[in-house]
C-alpha cells in the first residue's frame, strides 16, 4: 500500500466492551473532520452512520457491494463516506478514517477485509473501535509499518448482571426480554410458543433483509406497540440499536460448519457471549440495568464460567489472494483452472505468525460450478467473489444463469429477472415459502452487487431496486405473521418427518405440550452428546453430566417415539445423505463379516457354503 506508507499515520485504537460509547467517541472525530471514511462490518452499521452523518449536515455517501447513496443530488462524490469493509478504498485521501468491530481482522472469512484497511487506508488518522483483545496484534501490525498506537481504554457505561435463576418457563417473560437462540427451528417454535401464551413478539434472523430487521426492531423499540418481547438470533450482536432489559440464552451451544464442511455443535465462546449478554441495558434506552440469563437452569452454571473466562487474544490478520496475484500465477500455469489456481497460491504462501490466509472454501465452490462457462480470468474471478450463501440452491443455480448469460454477451433484463424469479410473488402462506422469499431477495442482492462490477451487463438496477424494497415489505408481513406460517408448515407436513429450513435446522418438533418449554430437553441431550463426541474437555464432560442427570427421564419418555434415524434426522445431526452413506457402509461390513453381528439368515447361509467346501 504505497499511498499508506508514503505518509505518517496516526493510529488510535478505542477499546471496549459492547456499550462503551467506544464508538461514538470515534464517530465524533470522524463528523468533525473535513474528510472521512467509516468502514463497518454490516450494511446495517454503514447505513446508520450514513443517515447520522447526514442528519448532522455533513454531507455523507453510502457505499456497500450492491447500493451507492450520493448525499449530493448531482451524484458528486461528499467528503465523507460511509461504507461496508470490503468496499473502502485504500487509494483516496481523508482526513479521518474509523474501522469499527476490528477483531474481526482473525474472521475466517473475512478478516483480510480489516487488514486491507488496517494496513492500506490513506488517513492522516485511523481510529480503530473493538475488544481490548486486539490490541496486542494491532500493535505489532503497526510496529511492522514504523507507526505508534495510541489505546484508550473504555468502561461499560451500564451495570450488566448475570441473574442467579433461569427463566425456566415462559410464562416467566417480561416486557423488555429478548431469547437468543442459534437456529431457525428454535426461533419458530419458541415464538409459536410465546404468541400461544397471548403475547406479541418481534423476530429477527440473519437471513432476513435489512428492512425487515429494522421495522422488527422499530417494532420492540417502540413504548406504544404492544409487541414487548423479542426472539432472535446472534444476529442482534451488532448493527441494531435494541431497548433490551434481559438477555435469555435459549441455548449455549451453536451449530457451526467447520472447515470440511461439516456440522459441529459448540459451546459460545467468551468473546461471542459478550457481544450478545452485551445487547441489554443500552446507555439512553429506557433500561438503565441490562440482566443476563439462561432459559435452563443447567445452562446457567456453563454460562457464569464462560463469561468469567478472558477473551482470548486475537493472535493473527486474515489475508486473500488479489486478483493480480492470480493473475501473475495464470499467466505461467495457462491450463490451470481457476479452482486449481487458488489452491496452489494457497498451498505455496507463506506467511509469518501475524498472518493467515483466509477460508477460501467458498470461492473454490462458485469457481468448481461456473468452471464450464467460458469467461475471461479477471469476470471469472469477479463472479467468484460475489457475496452468496452457498447452501440456498436457487441463488446458486441463479448465479450460473447469471454467468453463462454474460459470457454470450446477453445483457441480464429486468424482464429477464422477473421470469426467473416468477415476480411478482404473493405474501407467504408457510415456512417454506418465506424462505423462498429470502432467497429471491438474495438473487436481487446478487444482480445489484454484480451491476455495479458490469454495468452494461446488468443494466436495470434501478428497477431491481424498486422491486426488491416491494420483497421487502411482502417478507415483513410475512415475518409479522409468522406464527401462522409456523401452523400452516406443521399441519401440511407428513406425520414423522421434519421440514428442513434453508439453515439445515429441522422445523420444531411436535411436543406434548407447547407450552412445556423443558420438552427441548431432547433436543439439548443430543446436542449435549455431541459435545462430548467432537470436543472432549473438562467443561463438555461436566455439560454431559448436568445434562443427563436433568432429562434422562424426560429423555426416556421423549426418545421412545420413532426411529433413532428418524429422530437424528430431526436434530439436524443426520443428513438424508449421510444416512444413505452409513446404510451403504454398514450393508458393505455386515456382508464381510466385519461387525461379528450377522443375522441367522447369514449364518445359515455361510454354514451352506462350508458344506459344499467339504463336499
Amino acid at each position: 500500500y504505497p499511498d499508506a506508507r508514503a505518509i505518517q499515520r496516526k493510529i488510535i485504537f478505542h477499546a471496549g466492551p459492547t456499550n462503551s460509547g467506544k464508538t461514538y467517541h470515534a464517530i465524533q472525530r470522524f463528523l468533525s473532520a473535513k474528510s472521512g471514511i467509516y468502514c463497518g462490518p454490516l450494511k446495517l452499521l454503514a447505513h446508520e452512520i450514513f443517515q447520522k452523518s447526514n442528519n448532522a449536515n455533513v454531507p455523507c455517501d453510502l457505499v456497500t457491494g450492491e447500493e451507492r447513496v450520493y448525499a449530493n443530488e448531482d451524484a458528486r462524490q461528499a467528503p465523507h463516506i460511509a461504507c461496508t469493509i470490503e468496499m473502502c478504498s485504500t487509494n483516496t485521501p481523508y482526513e479521518v478514517a474509523v474501522i469499527d468491530e476490528i477483531q474481526m481482522i482473525r474472521d475466517p472469512a473475512r478478516g483480510w477485509a480489516w487488514t486491507r484497511a488496517l494496513l492500506g487506508l490513506c488517513a492522516e488518522e485511523i481510529h480503530v473501535c473493538g475488544e481490548a483483545a486486539a490490541i496486542d496484534l494491532v500493535t505489532e501490525l503497526m510496529y511492522t509499518t514504523g507507526e505508534e498506537v495510541e489505546v484508550r481504554n473504555y468502561e461499560r457505561l451500564t451495570s450488566l448482571t448475570v441473574l442467579d435463576y433461569a427463566l425456566e418457563s415462559l410464562d416467566n417473560l417480561r416486557p423488555g426480554d429478548c431469547i437468543v437462540c442459534f437456529s431457525k427451528n428454535d426461533i419458530y417454535s419458541i415464538s409459536r410458543q410465546i404468541e400461544a401464551r397471548g403475547l406479541e413478539c418481534a423476530v429477527i434472523y440473519g437471513s432476513l433483509p435489512p428492512g425487515t430487521k429494522l421495522e422488527q426492531a422499530k417494532k420492540f423499540n417502540d413504548p406504544d406497540d404492544p409487541c414487548k418481547i423479542l426472539v432472535a438470533t446472534d444476529a442482534i450482536g451488532m448493527g441494531l440499536n435494541l431497548c433490551i432489559r434481559r438477555i435469555i440464552f435459549n441455548s449455549i451451544v451453536k451449530p457451526t460448519i467447520n472447515e470440511k464442511g461439516e456440522k459441529e455443535i459448540d459451546s459460545i465462546t467468551t468473546s461471542q457471549a459478550l457481544q450478545i449478554a452485551g445487547r441489554a441495558g443500552r446507555y439512553g434506552s429506557s433500561f438503565k440495568q441490562g440482566e443476563v440469563t439462561t432459559m435452563h437452569r443447567d445452562d446457567l452454571i456453563q454460562l457464569k464460567e464462560i463469561l468469567s473466562e478472558p477473551v482470548h487474544p486475537v493472535k493473527a490478520a486474515g489475508l486473500h489472494p488479489t486478483p493480480e496475484q492470480i493473475e501473475m500465477f495464470a499467466y505461467h500455469l495457462p491450463d490451470a483452472t481457476l479452482s486449481n489456481l487458488i489452491d496452489i497460491f494457497v498451498s505455496l504462501s507463506q506467511v509469518d505468525g501475524l498472518y493467515f490466509v483466509c477460508n477460501i472454501d467458498d470461492f473454490k465452490f462458485l469457481a468448481d460450478m461456473i468452471q464450464h462457462i467460458p469467461l475471461n480470468l479477471r469476470s471469472r474471478y469477479v463472479f467468484c467473489t460475489a457475496p452468496l450463501n452457498r447452501k440456498e440452491p436457487f441463488v446458486c443455480t441463479t448465479l450460473l444463469k447469471f454467468a453463462r448469460q454474460f459470457s454470450r454477451n446477453e445483457p441480464l433484463t429486468f424482464d429477464w429477472l422477473c421470469q426467473h424469479t416468477k415476480w411478482p410473488l404473493a405474501a407467504p402462506k408457510n415456512i417454506k415459502e418465506l424462505v423462498h422469499l429470502e432467497a429471491v431477495h438474495d438473487v436481487f442482492d446478487l444482480y445489484l452487487w454484480l451491476s455495479y462490477r458490469f454495468m452494461d451487463m446488468f443494466p436495470d438496477a434501478v428497477l431491481v431496486r424498486d422491486i426488491q424494497k416491494k420483497l421487502d415489505d411482502i417478507i415483513q408481513v410475512g415475518v409479522s405473521n409468522i406464527t401462522k406460517l409456523i401452523r400452516a408448515s406443521q399441519s401440511a407436513a407428513a406425520p414423522g418427518t421434519a421440514e428442513v429450513m434453508s439453515e439445515d435446522f429441522p422445523l420444531s418438533r411436535t411436543k406434548r405440550d407447547t407450552r412445556a418449554v423443558s420438552d427441548r430437553h431432547s433436543a439439548r441431550s443430543a446436542e449435549a452428546l455431541s459435545i462430548a463426541v467432537d470436543v472432549p474437555g473438562e467443561r463438555r464432560a461436566k455439560n454431559l453430566k448436568a445434562y443427563r442427570s436433568s432429562t434422562r427421564q424426560e429423555d426416556l419418555k421423549s426418545y421412545g417415539r420413532g426411529s433413532l434415524a428418524n429422530r437424528l434426522l430431526r436434530e439436524g445431526l443426520l443428513t438424508q445423505e449421510m444416512l444413505r452413506q452409513l446404510e451403504s457402509e454398514w450393508q458393505d461390513q455386515h456382508r464381510n463379516g466385519r461387525y461379528g453381528l450377522g443375522s441367522k439368515r447369514d449364518d445359515q447361509d455361510s454354514s451352506k457354503e462350508m458344506e459344499k467346501k467339504k463336499k
